[in-house]
């Protein structure tokens, strides 16, 4: 089988500035320029945490006093039913309280609540009530059926006395579904291009040009907003904080399909989306959560939703609220949003260019199932931690993020085991459930155990199916599971630390414990197979040279690989696993390993690893602006050399002096710098500063790059699609800005470029081409484009026509399959997946009643087949669409005419 080795980038020449002996920097070549500075890889006070994520009222009952809120013995008003999974089931803080040994024994260091402030309890259109903590009307007070204020900061301090932290879930994106519309209860989105939003006056306006600003037009609520907010009378005072109850504080356009423009506006099923660029939201969000910190010492927030909130809100809420928790004396206090996606690039953003500290690591949680559930590549993983770099900068890096293996929307990673690998054996399951475990506590990132899966809990699905309670359910759809590593069901008690995955996790916490390098120290990869197989890395302690080796494998069968190491012809000791307890490297420095199937060895190298002599030479490749990101500029180094090395990256503008952009502690070396805010056309000059295991450090010489213009993408309309009457075109540019002004034009025939319209108004650039008025002939070509400046976008072509053949058959193919009952995902010939044909809207429509929460892909594939097939913007053979779905009904509609599948 082959294989690819990787540890350092070794050049046979280089010529560097400088080489010293000094600890902190090299002796720079221009005596009018600062030296550079030799910095270690950031490691901020959260980088070695052991989360337990627990919905409280699926944890312990511990008093039934609580169990109706205080609202009665009516589950339509209450919303206590035990028999019921959409509904409370009992659980409260007193339970999590009784449960502090439980909880503690598996190595936990920090709770992690779900948000746990009042809700509204029954929201009627869903058929479901609060208990999940998603639906806040009061954000001062504990949710009743969860207990007081005081059961709160009875836990919390009961928790600190045992040295665990606890940690809130909050919400800033939204409120319960209190507003409705002139129009009705719910409906559908309506675009700022389409309505703009009003000031009092009735002048139009973009809200993102105030965004950050500190000042906004003032509103009326009868005619700013595409829709009228209309309050119940009963519920005009219903929100804490009183300003809660302001209608002109939320967007008010009506429901999100969860992308492009709405996913930042539109009302998620209906909850009330606030209006984050207001700085009354602003302030009052931040002091909202100020209180907690101060009250009750909490320890820190996890973010709900933090995608779907503009970037201004995080710049300003995340660094007043850190340093507020500093003045209180929380040195370690820690923030991590929801950002649900698998890009790097992306999720990436809100560390970088947001300034939060970290995000939930939903990358991860994608490539442990692929490797530990799924039998994939070794190579898969190598290529993910790769990406690590896109998070580093001068205050944070991949080692704060937490990570995770399953959860509440998604589903549990038993579930995962159980849907990938079909008709396997219990103790296949289980030595795969280790495996992702195992990935998930050696490899750089906090781990999360999500409440449950420690007692091998499954569920057919997320969401609803997939929190279920540790106390003894009366839920029917509950007590049908089957779980891993138990005789045990549902219907008793699951604290049982004497399970199988309790006690593996618990193992595992305390070789982490006993070894911290294998939380935060270095993690270099070594090893990868091309198929399935091992992936070994490397986890070092930096001060003490001290290095670790991980090797995994996900076959079925025993693997064995020679994995390099930073020390030749030195013995390593067994620190976990099945693996004869010593072994010694070779000349070349790799150590021979045998894995067995499904498992994973860690050894240790006794001693240090050999002291560097000397600073091996650097050099910078050109910076160029990443494909993944406009707006950010790609910096990498060349190192020469194959020892430890961490890589400090400077950078300057005209008139401004070096800083720091960040230190890289594994090859190959390289940050993403972001250049969102700077000009297109500044200049911008790049250094680096190697820093060796002796304290060594030499410096690249510099090395210049300009800012890109930003980069214009067209949405609508699809390629090759069939148009008559009005056309809208949109288009998107990376970086966003809200001084953007594009301009969407038009060619007939190949003729010459003529304009359609401006806007102004972000993220998404619209306007509508009436090509009735031009009077053109069926089968004329047209193509549109998009222009800013020197920046100017792809091209779509279109055909001018009013018949459109609609197809025999189109299906929703893509991930999502199995769960709406096909036997396999991306099955075009699946029944289940197949639309139906709308006369009225002439469109293809597939309306699901319950898809589980996760993150989709999927296409609109033709006459049960591939042979045609759309994808992302209406593209043939395109991309495929990602849906990011929070779990529940679903809609998916395909328009022939322009080839665009969409969902809502």
């Amino acid at each position: 089988m082959k294989s690819r080795h990787a540890t350092v980038v070794v050049l046979t020449a280089l010529v560097a500035d400088s080489a010293t002996s000094l600890p902190a920097h090299a002796a720079p070549k221009d005596p009018g320029s600062p030296p550079a500075v030799a910095q270690h890889s950031l490691r901020t006070a959260v980088t070695d945490e052991n989360f337990y994520f627990v919905m409280a009222d699926r944890f312990r009952n511990g008093s039934t006093a609580n169990d109706d809120g205080g609202l009665g013995a009516d589950p339509s008003v209450s919303g206590f039913d035990p028999t019921r999974k959409g509904y409370y089931n009992g659980g409260d803080l007193a339970g999590l309280l009784q449960e502090l040994d439980y909880i503690q024994g598996m190595g936990t260091t920090s709770i992690w609540l779900t948000p746990s402030f009042k809700n509204r309890a029954v929201q009627p259109e869903d058929d479901s009530a609060g208990y999940h903590g998603y639906w806040i009307t009061d954000f001062t007070q504990i949710d009743p059926h969860l207990g007081t204020n005081e059961d709160l900061k009875a836990l919390i301090d009961a928790a600190h006395q045992r040295g665990m932290k606890v940690y809130f879930d909050i919400i800033t994106n939204h409120t319960a579904d209190v507003i409705g519309y002139d129009a009705g209860e719910r409906a559908p989105y309506v675009s700022k291009d389409e309505e703009p939003y009003r000031d009092a006056d009735g002048r139009a306006f973009d809200d993102r040009d105030y965004a950050g600003t500190g000042t906004f037009p003032t509103l009326d609520p009868a005619t700013s907003f595409p829709y009228v907010p209309v309050i119940p009378e009963a519920d005009r005072d219903l929100k804490v904080p009183e300003w809660l109850n302001d209608p002109t504080l939320y967007h008010n356009r009506g429901d999100t399909t969860f992308t492009g423009e709405d996913s930042y506006y539109g009302d998620f099923f209906g909850l009330d989306d606030l209006s984050t660029e207001h700085p009354r939201v602003v302030d009052g969000m931040t002091d909202i959560y100020k209180t907690w910190i101060a009250d009750f010492g909490v320890d820190g927030f996890r973010i709900d939703t933090m995608k779907h909130v503009d970037d201004a809100f995080w710049q300003a809420f995340g660094p007043e609220v850190l340093a507020y928790a500093r003045e209180q004396g929380k040195d370690e206090f820690f923030m991590f949003g929801e950002v649900f996606d698998t890009t790097k690039s992306f999720t990436s953003q809100f560390t970088t260019r947001n300034r939060m500290q970290s995000v939930l690591d939903f990358p991860f949680q994608a490539a442990a199932r692929g490797y530990a559930s799924q039998g994939a590549p070794a190579t898969d993983l190598e290529a993910f931690f790769a990406g690590d770099d896109w998070y580093t900068d001068a205050d944070s890096n991949a080692y704060s993020l937490p990570t995770f293996l399953g959860n509440h929307d998604m589903g549990r990673i038993g579930s995962f085991l159980a849907t990938d690998n079909p008709g396997a054996p219990e103790d296949e399951l289980l030595a795969r459930d280790t495996l992702a475990h195992e990935l998930m506590y050696f490899s750089r990132g906090n781990p999360v155990i999500y409440y449950g899966d420690e007692q091998g809990f499954t569920g057919p699905g997320g969401d609803q199916d997939a929190r279920q309670t540790l106390f003894a359910s009366q839920v029917p759809e509950y007590l049908d599971d089957d779980l891993l590593g138990t005789a045990s069901t549902h219907a008793t008690d699951n604290f049982d630390t004497g399970h199988p995955v309790y006690e593996g996790i618990a193992t595992l916490a305390g070789v982490t414990a006993d070894h911290p390098a294998l939380r935060d120290g270095a993690h270099q990869h070594r090893y990868a197979s091309d198929g399935p197989g091992i992936y070994a890395f490397s986890r070092v302690d930096a001060e003490n040279r001290r290095e670790y080796v991980v090797a995994l494998n996900n076959s079925t069968e025993p693997q064995t690989a020679a994995i390099p190491t930073y020390a030749a012809k030195r013995s390593f000791g067994l620190v976990y696993g099945d693996a004869p307890k010593r072994t010694r490297s070779a000349a070349d420095g790799t150590l021979g390993v045998t894995v067995p199937a499904l498992s994973t060895v860690v050894y240790e190298l006794s001693g240090s690893i050999p002291h560097s002599s000397k600073a091996p030479a650097i050099g910078l490749q050109q910076p160029a602006p990443a494909a993944e990101d406009n707006g950010r500029m790609r910096v990498a180094a060349d190192v020469a050399g194959s020892s430890f090395y961490e890589v400090t990256f400077e950078a300057r503008t005209p008139g401004t002096g070096w800083t720091g952009i960040g230190t890289d502690d594994n090859a190959p070396y390289s940050v993403y710098h972001d250049t969102s805010a700077l000009a297109a056309g500044t200049p911008v000059e790049y250094r680096a500063v190697v820093l060796d295991n002796g304290r060594h450090t030499r410096t690249s010489s510099p090395v210049s790059a300009t800012v890109p213009a930003p980069e214009l993408t067209l949405g609508l309309p699809g390629e090759g699609t069939q148009v008559q009457g009005d056309v809208e075109v949109t288009a998107t540019a990376s970086p966003e800005n809200s001084d953007h002004a594009v301009t969407l034009e038009r060619s007939v025939d190949g003729g010459a470029w003529t304009a359609i319209g401006t806007d102004d108004s972000s993220p998404t650039y619209t306007a509508v081409d009436d090509l009735a008025a031009l009077g053109l002939p069926e089968g004329t070509q047209v193509r549109y484009r998009a222009v800013l400046g020197t920046s100017v976008s792809d091209i779509r072509t279109v055909t001018v026509g009013s018949v459109v053949q609609q197809p025999d058959t189109v299906a929703v193919a893509g991930s999502l399959d199995s769960e709406l009952g096909c036997g396999a995902d991306w099955d075009p010939a699946c029944d289940q997946a197949q639309m139906t044909f709308d006369d009225a809207s002439r469109t293809w429509v597939l309306r699901v009643a319950d898809l589980p929460a996760g993150r989709y892909e999927y296409k609109a594939a033709l006459d049960r087949g591939w042979t045609e097939n759309y994808g992302a913007g209406g593209g043939r053979d395109g991309s495929n669409i990602v849906l990011d779905h929070p779990g529940g009904p679903v809609t998916f509609t395909y328009d022939h005419r322009t080839h665009v599948i969409t969902t809502r």
